[in-house]
Parts: structure tokens; C-alpha cells; sequence
């Protein structure tokens, strides 16, 4: 598998002058972890994630070093961890120059450069463009849906990933964080929704997509108002019985 058959093509992205405060509420709002970060051409100049939201002045945070520590790290290494701590704009805070992906990206490569380099989520560019973003939850949703031994996804099964991503996406019910799995025909849909009318219109769509045979569905609902949330019923009914 590669990283075009997993991705999430959906990309939520700032700027580096955006308020980090905006940005905290974009990845609450949309229920994402990470987002990319792109100039005003749409280059990608980094990434900002929960982590860069961890150690902050406004909530006690930060990092508090003892003089030998101080010492042996000097000025310079102080100075940065100031600015990540009390930085008022995205370029302050996110990581630059992040490692990426393109969309032929292996699998196994991509776990590797994801362990080798600490990080729980790759961008995937083209050119300089970001076309998509391949997270752990991408993979952990593949592990999910294809547990069994199956072969890799037929030039159909792509074709019919991309009309089904199309046909959700120009709705304003489209769940967060989208993800489709697609293998012989059989279709699992992973992501957020906040409205369950939204489950159904999401499984009609991919119905109605040629050469879909099943769907599963795995979408799961989120009370935006005090982040509760609840697995889909199919997933519900798996692990009552298993």
C-alpha cells in the first residue's frame, strides 16, 4: 500500500502569521491533532501539532532549567525555548521544514521516517503543494479495516476511493478528518461527524458511487460542546461481540 490509498486528502492548513490561539481553536473545532502550515503561495513551511501547545507560559508550563543546565545549554538554547513558550503566532511555535511524504510513499517507509523521526503525522506534497496529510490514525484505520490478508487495491478501487472523497467533500456535512478505504469494492469510511444525519448522507454517497459493493461504516460522533463521543453502531455491535 502507499500513501495515496490511506491519506487524508482534506488538509487543514494556517499560515505562519496566524494567532496560535486561532490555530488551538481550528484543531479543537475540527477535531485534528496537526496542521499543516503554508506560505501565501501555498508552499509548506512547517507543521504545528498538540506538542508545540504543551509547554506554554499561560498555563505553567514551561520548561524551568537549573543553572548547570543553563550553563551547559547556553543563551541560545534559552532564548529558543522563550519564544516557543511565549510566541503569539504560528511561526513561533511550529516545527520548519517538516519531513514529507509524497503520494508513492510506501507504507513500511512511511512507519519508518514516523519512528526515525518522532513525529505522528507526515505531509504529502507534490512538488511543494501539500495534497494530502498520512497520520497514525490513517494507519491505525487500515490496520482496522484490512486485519486479514488481502491484496492491494486495484486502479478500480483507487478510482472509486477518489469519486467518493469528491462526491463528500463539496458538502458542508462532509465528516472531519475523512478517510476511505476502498478493497474489491468494499468501502470503510473513518472520521468525525457532529451531526448523525451526517452518518447516513456519508453512506448514501458512497453508495451511490459506481462499483461499490458494501459499505462499513466507522465514522464516529463528537458533541462539540463537551467532546463526548461515541463509536459508530457497526463498530458498537464488533466490540460487544468480539
Amino acid at each position: 500500500m502507499r500513501a495515496h490509498q490511506i491519506m487524508t486528502r482534506s488538509v487543514i492548513s494556517v499560515t505562519p502569521d496566524t494567532n496560535i490561539v486561532e490555530a488551538a481553536n481550528i484543531m479543537l473545532k475540527r477535531h485534528v491533532s496537526g496542521l499543516t502550515v503554508v506560505d501565501n503561495s501555498g508552499k509548506l513551511v512547517g507543521v504545528v501539532s498538540e506538542g508545540d501547545f504543551i509547554r506554554r507560559s499561560e498555563i505553567g508550563t514551561g520548561r524551568k532549567r537549573g543553572r548547570w543546565l543553563r550553563f551547559i545549554f547556553g543563551p541560545g538554547k534559552t532564548a529558543s525555548d522563550f519564544v516557543h513558550e511565549h510566541g503569539r503566532r504560528v511561526s513561533e511555535v511550529m516545527t520548519a521544514s517538516p519531513v514529507t511524504i509524497t503520494e508513492d510513499t510506501a507504507l513500511a517507509e512511511i512507519v519508518d521516517l514516523m519512528e526515525r523521526n518522532n513525529v505522528k503525522r507526515l505531509p504529502v506534497v507534490r512538488g511543494d503543494k501539500v495534497v494530502g496529510i498520512v497520520s497514525r490514525a490513517n494507519l491505525l484505520q487500515a490496520v482496522a479495516a484490512l486485519a486479514r490478508e488481502v491484496p492491494d487495491p486495484t486502479a478500480d478501487d483507487d478510482h472509486i476511493r477518489g469519486r467518493i472523497i469528491d462526491a463528500m467533500e463539496k458538502n458542508d456535512w462532509c465528516p472531519f478528518g475523512l478517510n476511505v478505504i476502498v478493497r474489491d469494492g468494499i468501502v470503510h469510511l473513518s472520521g468525525v461527524i457532529t451531526e448523525e444525519r451526517a452518518r447516513q448522507a456519508a453512506v448514501v454517497a458512497a453508495e451511490n458511487v459506481a462499483g461499490v459493493k458494501k459499505v462499513h461504516d466507522h465514522l464516529c460522533w463528537v458533541d462539540t460542546m463537551s467532546g463526548v463521543y461515541l463509536n459508530s453502531p457497526e463498530d458498537e455491535n464488533l466490540s460487544k461481540a468480539s
